[in-house]
């Protein structure tokens, strides 16, 4: 059997592996498991032929599987002897490719006998929102609050999984989950505090930006790096407005700028409500803010602050 998996989140792949080792009654036992990024496709393929000591099958899975993309692996792999395999595979092998990438190289003939002699599943489409219901499993927790846990942790899947499994093995019997379990038992994420302040900024809420501000600089969050931060997330709006503008999707959006999709998906409300002359006039400011830094023309704390103040 073979399955190859690909898709940009780590997390949703390991849990489709999760899924097959449970469909297929994989043993870990029977389990070998590889990189193309360090093993030569030779030794995958011999291994793919041997059988198991302990069973009928066997199951190999091979990561950074990027001789299905145009990607290139970070050593040489001979496609052809892969070919080979896959056009007549060891019926008692279950094979597993996996890479992290947005698409396949279509025009591959690995790619082509993928689909005819087995399964491909593309792991890109999520929603967040649905996926973090799923991790907390029997425990209530409203939509408001899941939107709460995105907004202080952020959209990386495996973060959120971690923190959700931090709140459950608190709850332990209780499984309502509330507010202030989320407040207390979850770890704010510098991302979610700097998409906060961009927000203010941009919309011209000087309070409260001076507050998340303030609240950055209590955790010793540097100013030249907010800076450079900020002036990294204004370019990257602006260039994804740009893009919609032109008719790309988000998909192609987030593979030019290299983003994960659930990045573009938090950022379509703000998107709308940003206006591209005012991105561009911030990130002149902060251009003009670097440069009075770096020349010692202002001390870098209340160069920021007066940034926010006067813009």
């Amino acid at each position: 059997m073979i399955y190859l998996l690909y898709g940009t989140e780590d997390y949703l792949i390991e849990k489709e592996i999760k899924k097959l080792k449970a469909d297929l009654n994989i043993d870990e036992i029977d389990t070998n498991t590889y990189s193309m990024n360090e093993t030569k496709i030779e030794d995958i393929v011999d291994d793919f032929q041997t059988y198991s000591l302990f069973s009928d099958s066997k199951t190999v899975i091979i990561e950074d599987s990027y001789i299905f993309s145009s990607k290139k692996c970070s050593i040489d792999q001979n496609g052809e002897i892969l070919e080979k395999y896959l056009e007549s595979p060891n019926p008692n092998t279950i094979c597993i490719f996996t890479l992290n990438c947005q698409k396949l190289d279509e025009r591959k003939k690995l790619v082509k006998l993928a689909r005819k002699n087995g399964t491909v599943k593309e792991l890109n489409n999520i929603n967040v929102n649905i996926l973090v219901k799923e991790m907390f499993e029997n425990y209530e927790i409203s939509n408001s609050l899941v939107n709460l846990l995105i907004s202080r942790v952020g959209t990386n899947l495996e973060i959120l999984n971690q923190e959700v499994n931090k709140i459950k093995i608190y709850k332990d019997k209780d499984l309502v989950i509330t507010e202030d379990d989320i407040i207390n038992l979850t770890s704010k994420n510098i991302e979610s505090d700097m998409f906060a302040l961009i927000n203010y900024i941009v919309n011209k809420d000087k309070y409260n930006a001076l507050l998340v501000y303030h609240e950055l600089i209590k955790n010793n969050e540097e100013p030249v790096v907010m800076l450079i931060n900020l002036s990294n997330k204004l370019r990257m709006i602006y260039q994804v407005k740009i893009f919609m503008k032109k008719g790309y999707s988000e998909a192609d959006i987030a593979k030019i700028l290299d983003v994960k999709p659930g990045a573009l998906y938090y950022m379509r409300d703000s998107l709308r409500k940003y206006d591209e002359k005012r991105l561009i006039f911030l990130l002149e400011k902060l251009k003009e803010l670097d440069y009075k830094i770096k020349t010692n023309s202002i001390d870098r704390f209340l160069g920021f602050e007066l940034f926010i103040l006067e813009n």
